[in-house]
């Protein structure tokens, strides 16, 4: 980072989206920052088996839960090719990832070689915050610099 608190030039800017309009807001912070460096988007899709565990019983095994999955990431995908392109981020530079979040946002990190991830955060409170959140598990287990974008409304403390 350069005293500016600018990502120096050739370096990388891995921002964790998760597709809503508020992406926008932290793609806008994270290029503000990342200057002339790499912008690299992604978003991780969440296994259906993990999201409905315990709402839907046996998930994994409910019929036509693969097809289900194939039509999110196929529309997933869409919706982040829509923001790369808003944002002018190369093809090749939008990830979808399917798993954890927390720990596919860390793992491409790694892969990149990343110098800085830029996530979005609501800054909860209370029993949300000790369920913990994808911004805070990144935060608190990647080797890498963190910068939450707190997005939402403001004044909202």
């Amino acid at each position: 980072m350069t005293g500016d608190g600018r990502v120096s030039g050739g370096q990388k800017v891995l921002v964790a989206i998760d597709l809503s309009d508020e992406s926008g807001e932290i793609i806008e912070r994270a290029r503000s920052i990342a200057g002339d460096g790499d912008l690299h988007l992604v978003h991780v899709q969440e296994p259906m088996d993990t999201v409905y565990m315990g709402v839907v019983p046996f998930g994994p095994v409910f019929p036509g839960v693969d097809e289900a999955e194939d039509k999110l990431r196929d529309e997933l995908r869409k919706r982040l090719d829509h923001w790369a392109t808003r944002f002018s981020v190369a093809a090749g530079q939008a990830h979808l990832r399917y798993g954890t979040p927390a720990s596919e946002i860390k793992a491409l990190a790694d892969e990149i070689d990343c110098d800085l991830i830029v996530i979005g955060t609501h800054g909860q409170k209370g029993v949300q915050l000790l369920l913990g959140s994808t911004a805070n598990s990144v935060l608190h287990g990647a080797c890498h610099d963190v910068l939450a974008v707190r997005v939402g409304a403001k004044g909202d403390d």
